[in-house]
């Protein structure tokens, strides 16, 4: 019991907001705030709330009298008080009318006192109203990113507990810039009239970059292999618009994410991560990532079934649709298609709210995986609602229209994945989450879609050497989610000693709100090819185009063309005493190509960069002449297969074939021709093979080709964070067959000085694939082993690579 006859040794001990036991004492002096205040918020800016009772246990209010306010009406504090005239109240009524003043942030103190003729008099200290909010040495972050962040504006009311949380806030923020050491101080600058300006002094310390990633126990792949996964870079000097080379731990999660996968989409089903530790260095410069890994052995699908509880899924039938079978090697992606199947089957056959779940049982001694599919129908649960929230800048429609749920279906966990992983692949966003909750009835369920944004535009700039093109130097802006509508915006220009070329491109990648990308092409290009042929060719034009998938591995483009193409050749080449020939210079002009075509791809590698099992196909066809002045059919096939003989050793076949055929007595134009060697055909020069002009030595092109490939990739010995790459390769292949009318003379005998033969050539040697600080090089050692006479071969060539 409380002795209330003696006020000075009252003690009431409540539990304020902020989860922190709170003494109150009758009779404590309220400090005042302090002109200039310390970091933590001055005592009177949200001291305890205290509590005075009168000389009796109990008593009857007549009368509340509210004293101390000044901004507040008093009948705004009589609003929340729970007392009324007329109420007999106690001590408990007195600490439930202290908890409920104290949780309106109104006020910084409070004394309630009860006098002898029932008076309840209301003493109240008002928090502070917040006159304007500052920050103080921040440099990396601009002070409109800080206010976004931060809860607290001018005209608001003060609370210590909503600084604290907006520090937290800007803490998160530099640490998520890659400034981990950053510290926030708030300060309080006490003005008149009860008002306070909030000041955040900002230390942003160093910016924390990765000095490197090392990787421990790894013996299937090498540390390059492994980094390739990751999100996280090292930082090296010419990263300079990326921010993946800064200390993220949320980003290291991720990447500890991606790792797991890559070991299990390869057969390492018990692959484990031991460790992962980034140690800062002294200076605070840089963290030293080192991830310890247990891979394990490689698996294989051991026994693969499915398991129902009901009669009416037939678990033959279901296994039968499976795309596992026993002695395949295990991959965790493909028990994810293998539940999507199962649900597709089972709500093809109406049954939609089935719950999948797969169960594991590992045979160390076979090296192989049991996998059990063990079906079950689950509860009837709707989506009443879909909330998207973290979006500043992405539409809501661009979010929802890739989920594969919408307001009112069933709810479907399977689905709800994949939703997830469609949005993290657009690459707008660093995180998202999918959440559950419950809804206004049993059977109804709220999803919260939470999205994080990060940057989508990139400005590329870059200069290169190669044996083809010289110097060259090129500048590109790409947006990717341009004014957040998820459409993709390319704007290029590239200057080289051969070749000029500027063009943008616009992609909507959900065109009229379905699952077809749709864009258009403006380009102009100029190819300086006199040193190989003797013109000059320019092409300005436009295009329109579309794609869309037919399943998960094949795609097909839809594609219009109107260009604008000219051939130039030197006036004293053609005069009649130039040595120039009816092969080209009948060919001089301008003519419309208005052309239609389409590209049907199927891909079915296991990696799209570094595939080391599976296959890619692709056709292509165009169809010029609706409208315009050229008039042809271009047909191209390429296939590629993929082959792992051991890690780091990759054994690739590749073909490729074309023909080009003109129509409606059209023949084909040099710049409509096939023109091959340099990258697309090593030993020879850049259209070193194929028909020539034996006068002028011109490369004429051809409309058919033939090449195949074999490459084999492996190891060099060394290091790997030279980031070089070797492989062994051979070409052979043939390019010819040139229009009647130039291998025939106006006197109609076969023209010698233009020979096409559609001979076999061949080369082999060794290609160097480098990661430099410049980009992606690729070296070529070649020996030509079959060839012509008029060939012009090379041994040497370096290049940009397309893909390393």
């Amino acid at each position: 019991m409380i002795d209330l006859m003696n006020r000075n040794s009252f003690r009431a001990r409540i539990l304020g907001p902020s989860g922190i036991a709170l003494v109150l004492a009758a009779g404590l002096a309220t400090p005042a705030l302090s002109q200039e205040a310390a970091p933590a918020a001055p005592a009177s800016a949200e001291a305890a709330p205290q509590v005075v009772v009168a000389d009796e246990e109990r008593g009857q209010v007549n009368r509340i009298i509210v004293r101390g306010n000044e901004r507040i009406d008093h009948t705004t504090v009589l609003s929340y008080l729970p007392i009324q005239p007329g109420d007999i109240v106690d001590p408990v009524t007195f600490d439930v009318a202290v908890r409920t003043l104290y949780r309106t942030n109104l006020f910084a103190n409070v004394q309630l006192g009860l006098q002898p003729n029932g008076d309840l008099v209301i003493e109240v200290v008002e928090n502070p109203i917040i006159n304007q909010v500052t920050f103080e040495g921040n440099k990396a972050l601009t002070e409109k990113k800080l206010r976004d962040e931060v809860t607290i504006s001018p005209r608001g009311i003060y609370t210590r507990a909503r600084v604290q949380e907006d520090v937290g806030k800007i803490v998160e923020l530099y640490r998520m810039s890659g400034r981990i050491s950053a510290t926030v101080t708030p300060r309080l600058v006490q003005l008149e009239q009860n008002r306070v300006d909030v000041v955040f002094e900002i230390d942003e310390g160093p910016e924390s970059g990765i000095s490197g990633i090392t990787f421990l126990g790894n013996k299937a792949f090498s540390d390059a292999d492994l980094r390739e996964v990751m999100v996280t870079q090292v930082s090296q000097w010419w990263r300079l618009f990326s921010s993946n080379d800064n200390y993220d731990p949320n980003r290291l999660d991720y990447d500890r994410e991606q790792l797991r996968k890559f070991y299990t989409n390869r057969g390492y089903y018990d692959f484990n991560i031991m460790s992962s530790v980034a140690e800062l260095k002294p200076d605070n410069s840089a963290f030293a990532v080192t991830i310890t890994l247990d891979e394990g052995d490689k698996y294989n699908f051991g026994e693969v079934k499915v398991v129902t509880e009901s009669e009416r899924l037939n678990a033959d039938f279901l296994t039968a649709l499976l795309p596992i079978r026993s002695g395949d090697l295990f991959q965790s992606d493909r028990i994810e298609n293998a539940v999507d199947a199962l649900t597709f089957a089972a709500g093809s056959a109406g049954y939609a709210f089935v719950d999948i779940s797969p169960s594991y049982r590992a045979n160390p001694e076979t090296d192989t995986v049991d996998v059990t599919f063990n079906v079950r129908e689950g509860s009837r649960v709707y989506v009443e609602r879909i909330n998207v929230v973290g979006n500043t800048r992405t539409l809501d429609t661009v979010i929802r229209r890739d989920l594969l749920l919408g307001e009112g279906d069933a709810f479907n966990r399977s689905l709800i994945e994949r939703s997830r992983n469609n949005l993290r692949a657009l690459g707008f966003f660093k995180d998202v989450k999918i959440e559950e909750t419950r809804g206004s009835a049993p059977d109804r369920s709220i999803v919260n879609v939470t999205v994080e944004e990060q940057p989508t535009g990139e400005l590329s700039v870059g200069a290169g050497f190669s044996s083809f093109d010289s110097f060259t130097l090129n500048l590109g802006v790409t947006e990717r989610n341009f004014r957040g509508r998820g459409q993709n915006v390319v704007a290029r220009a590239e200057w080289g000693s051969i070749r000029q070329n500027i063009d943008f491109r616009f992609t909507e990648p959900k065109f009229m709100g379905r699952d077809v990308a749709a864009g258009f092409d403006l380009f102009h290009t100029r190819m300086d090819l006199s040193e190989y042929a003797s013109y000059d060719y320019r092409s300005t034009g436009a295009g329109l185009r579309l794609t869309y998938p037919l399943n998960n591995y094949t795609r097909l483009s839809l594609r219009y063309f109107l260009k604008d193409d000219e051939v130039m050749v030197p006036n004293s080449y053609c005069s009649s005493s130039g040595m120039g020939t009816s092969a080209l210079c009948d060919q001089i002009g301008a003519y419309i190509n208005s052309s239609a075509g389409y590209t049907l791809f199927v891909d079915r590698r296991n990696d799209p960069v570094r595939a080391t099992r599976g296959w890619t196909t692709a056709l292509r066809q165009d169809f010029a002449g609706i409208g315009g002045d050229v008039n042809y059919i271009k047909t191209e096939m390429d296939a590629a297969y993929y082959y792992g003989i051991r890690p780091n050793w990759v054994v690739s076949v590749q073909g490729s074939v074309g023909y080009i055929a003109g129509w409606s007595g059209d023949s084909i134009r040099i710049n409509d021709r096939f023109f091959k060697g340099g990258q697309s055909f090593r030993g020879f020069e850049t259209a070193g093979m194929g028909p020539r002009d034996l006068t002028t030595t011109d490369a004429l092109g051809g409309n058919f080709y033939a090449i195949g490939t074999v490459e084999l990739t492996l190891p060099n010995g060394l290091p790997e964070q030279y980031g070089i790459r070797t492989s062994l390769f051979a070409d052979v292949g043939t390019l010819g067959q040139l229009d009647d009318r130039y291998l025939v003379g106006s006197n109609g005998m076969p023209n010698a000085n233009i020979v096409d033969d559609l001979a076999l050539r061949a080369a082999a040697g060794v290609s160097i694939h480098w990661r430099s600080p410049m980009g992606p090089i690729r070296f070529d050692l070649s020996k030509v082993l079959s060839k012509e006479d008029y060939d012009k071969t090379e041994t040497f060539r370096f290049s940009t690579s397309t893909q390393f």
